[in-house]
């Protein structure tokens, strides 16, 4: 194949010379030959000419314009400039357009005539050589005294080693690239079957498992006992202990090298508590218009000061009507202020006044006035915040009534007695932390060792190295406090954990702190942990504590394991498994139901009707001691805490209104309490349920400290 550029002044002659050359080219046996080009793997560029004449669309194509060019003389071409076209380029390199044996066209215009020609490209059917661009001459660029000619050219993308530099071979190049990627669907057939599976109803699987077994009947604890001598409220408690044992220790409080701060004794917290309550109710405001009166709401702010700016809080603040903050010296100088010192207001909270609990800050009271204690009632105690799943800011309400009860409760499930030790290492202001290491030690005159979680983060052996210390009964943590332990042991000799009598795990209800809990009894059962020792609960803000592990002496009754399927937990059926496979979730039980409740699982969506003994379902709580609405929301407090559950037959079962825990499991046998889940990380997919808990454990076990991160 030859390929003609025309450069200079060219006459008349020289043009009819060339022509003739081009004609013979043409006329001289490449077109008329019948032979079959060469098929062998060294076909280069004196074989392109045969094997892209081979095509009948092309050799019509050629003949035609010979014809033509009988009829007419060819017209001079303008003169243009000599480019050279020669790159030392190896046709080894060429990669052949696909195998699609069909001719392609392709039709693009020109930028240098108006008239917008167009470009041929044949792709020879049988042949995988480089494929030839045809580029005619249209009228106007050729003149009216000749015919028009098609010269070949061949493209620098298609024939490597004769690249056209020019704005014409850049867009052939483009194009040609674009003809060798892979074919890609329009991006609207990418979302049409998806669509058409939304439409779909989902059809349940024929071969799913469902419950089997009978309709389950709610579990009841064991009574309250009578307690001759129990406090009528929590005041009361304070007020005895404070005046009968005033040196008696309360709380100790450590710094992050581990070492105790000060200790509280009762007689202290009794004196300081009469102290603050007078400069709150006489010392905020005027005599005539105070900021306080009895039953008003005002806030404990013991935070770090990052956290002061949540508007979702704030606006729980506003609704309970809070117009004064508690706090502490440390708190009050990491707050954010102003260049006068004022602490400004955050977004979205009311505005508020900073009020700070330390003794030196206050004025002591009158001799003769002392605060007016009353037993317990149905009045407001205190309103525990609770955060869901979307952001929003929940406020559980918890009666004085309800606090005192729950202390009993508590108190008779872990044996509690005056005077023990408590290592605590949990949160003590909310949930689990503020009820065993505040308000329950309180009742019963123990003692507690508060371990900051700053001092966690240095030192993970501290809360360990403590119940040694003291020889501590009692250690509240969570399990992920165990697990940090087992990363910081090395072999340390002076750990004795056998006066231990109890470790409350309280994250207990999620279905993965079995593996903490057993790693933990597997290494320091030798340093004097019994088995027995390892009690985990389950509580939530509204139901409080439903079910709790009881520690016990004699180890007779053994605690309780089920290896179950995860397939059929997604079908919402309890089916028992084998250990060795993969696809099991193995739970431990939480105990038993707490004292004075009824429990009953119910169905998760619609009507809350009891499930079956082998259905997983959410737990509901009938007790004295839960909370009793979600403060200002009446409507969400109807669904949550006034749920009435029915039989299958339609009939309730109780006349008093049970609570909802946001708890999923199911009752074994013998009453223990099993928890599968929560409500709250429900997914459902295609009609079966998957937790997310789940999921986040299968990521973390798959390589936890290198892509997984927490919060992302």
């Amino acid at each position: 194949m030859y390929l003609y550029l025309f450069t200079g002044d060219i006459t008349q002659k020289g043009y009819e010379k060339k022509r003739s050359k081009l004609i013979r080219a043409y006329a001289g046996g490449n077109l008329a030959t019948s032979a079959p080009p060469s098929t062998h793997p060294g076909c280069r560029l004196g074989h392109v000419t045969s094997c892209l004449c081979s095509s009948d669309v092309h050799t019509e194509a050629v003949q035609a314009v010979l014809a033509r060019h009988v009829e007419r003389k060819m017209a001079v071409p303008m003169p243009s400039k000599r480019r050279s076209l020669v790159v030392q380029t190896s046709m080894d390199a060429y990669t052949p357009p696909g195998d699609d044996a069909q001719t392609h066209r392709l039709l693009l215009s020109l930028p240098s005539c108006s008239a917008a020609p167009a470009l041929q490209l044949l792709l020879c059917s049988s042949c995988s050589a480089a494929p030839a661009l045809l580029l005619p001459v249209c009228s106007c660029c050729s003149g009216s005294a000749g015919p028009a000619v098609f010269r070949p050219v061949l493209s620098a993308g298609l024939l490597p080693g004769v690249p056209v530099s020019s704005r014409v071979s850049a867009k052939i190049q483009q194009l040609v690239n674009t003809l060798k990627q892979p074919r890609r669907p329009p991006l609207r057939e990418f979302f049409v079957d998806d669509f058409d599976e939304l439409l779909e109803v989902q059809q349940p699987d024929p071969n799913q498992p469902r419950p089997e077994g009978a309709e389950m009947m709610p579990v009841r604890g064991e009574p309250l006992g009578v307690v001759t001598n129990w406090p009528p409220s929590l005041e009361a408690a304070l007020q005895r202990w404070g005046t009968i044992s005033p040196k008696a220790p309360c709380l100790t409080s450590l710094d992050t090298a581990g070492k105790p701060l000060y200790v509280l004794t009762y007689g202290k917290l009794w004196s300081r508590s009469i102290k603050l309550a007078y400069n709150i109710l006489h010392k905020l405001g005027s005599k005539q218009e105070p900021m306080v009166r009895p039953g008003d709401r005002v806030k404990n702010c013991f935070f770090a000061s990052n956290d002061a700016g949540s508007q979702q809080i704030g606006f729980l603040l506003g609704s309970c009507g809070v117009t004064v903050a508690l706090t502490s010296d440390a708190c009050h100088k990491g707050l954010p202020k102003s260049a006068t010192g004022e602490i400004p207001q955050f977004k979205g909270w009311p505005k508020l006044l900073w009020f700070v609990t330390e003794s030196k800050h206050l004025s002591k009271p009158p001799r003769d006035w002392f605060p007016h204690i009353k037993d317990a009632n149905s009045d407001t105690a205190y309103i525990e915040y609770k955060t869901c799943k979307d952001g929003s800011v929940l406020g559980v309400t918890v009666t004085r009534i309800a606090l005192l009860t729950h202390c009993q409760a508590l108190t008779q499930s872990c044996s509690y007695t005056e005077a023990e030790t408590i290592v605590n290492v949990l949160d003590f202001k909310k949930d689990v932390g503020l009820w065993h290491g505040i308000l329950t030690s309180v009742m019963n005159m123990m003692h507690v060792i508060s371990v900051p979680y700053s001092l966690m983060k240095v030192n993970p052996l501290s809360w360990i190295q403590k119940v040694c210390q003291y020889k501590a009964k009692v250690s509240c943590v969570k399990s992920r406090d165990m697990h940090w332990a087992l990363v910081a042991h090395k072999d340390q000799k002076d750990i004795n954990l056998s006066s231990l009598r109890m470790l409350l795990v309280a994250d207990g209800s999620n279905p993965w702190s079995i593996s903490s809990c057993d790693a933990f009894l597997n290494v320091f059962q030798t340093k004097g942990l019994r088995a027995d020792v390892i009690c985990p609960c389950a509580s939530s803000p509204e139901a409080l504590t439903v079910a709790i592990r009881r520690p016990v002496e004699d180890s007779s009754q053994p605690p309780g394991r089920g290896v179950l399927s995860m397939q059929g937990l997604s079908y919402g059926v309890v089916r028992v498994d084998t250990e060795e496979r993969l696809s099991v979730l193995t739970v431990q039980d939480v105990g038993t139901v707490t004292p004075g409740g009824l429990v009953c699982v119910v169905k998760p969506e619609g009507v809350p009707q009891l499930c079956q003994t082998d259905e997983i379902g959410e737990l509901c709580v009938c007790s004295i001691a839960t909370g009793t609405s979600y403060y200002g929301l009446t409507g969400m407090t109807k669904n949550t805490f006034e749920v009435y559950p029915v039989s299958s037959s339609g009939g309730l079962i109780s006349e008093y209104a049970f609570v909802r825990t946001g708890l999923l499991g199911f009752i074994g046998p013998g009453g223990l309490v099993f928890i599968t889940g929560k409500m709250d990380g429900l997914i459902m997919v295609s009609g079966r349920r998957h937790n997310a808990d789940d999921i986040v454990a299968t990521a973390l076990a798959v390589e936890p400290m290198k892509f997984v991160y927490r919060g992302r």
